[in-house]
């Protein structure tokens, strides 16, 4: 296990130098610039040098005016060294408007994501163990909607009812209108009460790939004869569901779990965008388009180590709930 750990670390590294070293490529060839941008305000202030004259001085300021190959290598440098630069779009230390997004984000995260395992998982056996009943029929049609619905139409129709049509909730933003004259638990809820829609669209977008999952492997298991030999022994149903069956189905959805632990960090992007809340999503949306490569670097950095380990978490995980596997 110790030989496999080390050999995956050093190939996860090996990836991660492949992973940014594209990233950064790709980033230097966006049409977006914030270089050009802020060259074309300075360029249009009286008495101002001209476009070119400040397309220069900050790219020699920001190190864009190397090769992509070197200024790669100008950032791993700095990078290794924990000198994350600032962003140029928010004009505050990479890290620190990291830190300031990034918890709202995976508060939203962490919550959608224990709903959609305490909803989805327990349909999908329900809809197992009553295969091809109206039960059935109906967690699978539910499951399906779910699927097909895209987060953005979805969430765009929890606006229009609960937002315009019953007034219930602000159609955007994290807080209200009299939110500074709140107490702190008045500032809790009247927060919590702005996050009610997105978390909804989340949970409800997100749980019908798992149902759908829980519910073919929980089929596949029933129909084994390992099970058939412990109904034939006088178990009861719920021990050979529950104790027998489910626990063969983990394999499958630690698969699925240990893939959600980037999702945590990343945010979601639509969502958050389109209810205008200030989470690591939004951010970095923001950041992207007016190419801010300081901040986008440090986030898809960050993403791609916690895709990495997240991978090797489950690796292990296997072994851990199916005593067939081993890591050799």
């Amino acid at each position: 296990m110790r030989t496999y750990i080390i050999k995956r670390i050093l190939l996860s590294i090996l990836i991660l130098f492949s992973v940014t070293l594209i990233i950064y490529a790709v980033l230097r060839c966006l049409p977006a610039s914030y270089v050009e941008t802020m060259a074309m305000q300075l360029a249009t202030a009286p008495g101002a040098k001209p476009y070119e004259e400040w397309i220069a001085q900050l790219n020699a300021s920001y190190g864009l005016d190397k090769g992509i190959i070197a200024g790669y290598f100008t950032w791993l440098g700095d990078f290794a060294r924990g000198n994350f630069g600032d962003s140029w779009k928010f004009t505050v230390p990479v890290v620190e408007k990291f830190h300031d997004v990034i918890w709202l984000s995976f508060v939203m995260s962490a919550i959608s994501f224990t709903l959609q395992i305490l909803i989805a998982i327990p349909l999908g056996i329900i809809a197992a163990t009553k295969q091809y009943s109206r039960t059935d029929y109906a967690i699978t049609a539910g499951a399906l909607l779910g699927i097909s619905l895209p987060p953005f139409f979805f969430a765009t129709l929890l606006k229009l009812l609960f937002a315009v049509k019953l007034q219930w909730f602000d159609v955007s933003g994290l807080v209200g209108r009299n939110f500074a004259q709140l107490d702190t638990w008045g500032q809790f809820l009247d927060k919590a009460h702005h996050l009610v829609l997105p978390i909804a669209t989340l949970v409800i977008t997100s749980i019908g790939p798992l149902m759908r999952y829980t519910r073919t492997n929980m089929l596949e298991v029933l129909n084994a004869d390992y099970i058939r030999t412990a109904r034939a022994k006088g178990l009861s149903e719920h021990t050979v569901v529950y104790k027998h069956a489910f626990r063969n189905t983990l394999v499958t959805l630690v698969t699925i779990i240990g893939g959600s632990l980037p999702g945590f960090f990343t945010g979601a992007l639509i969502t958050e965008t389109l209810f205008s809340i200030p989470g690591i999503g939004f951010t970095s949306y923001q950041s992207m388009i007016i190419g801010d490569i300081p901040f986008t670097m440090f986030y898809m950095t960050f993403i791609a180590v916690l895709t990495l380990a997240s991978n090797l978490l489950t690796d292990i995980l296997y072994a851990v709930v199916d005593p067939r596997v081993r890591i050799a």
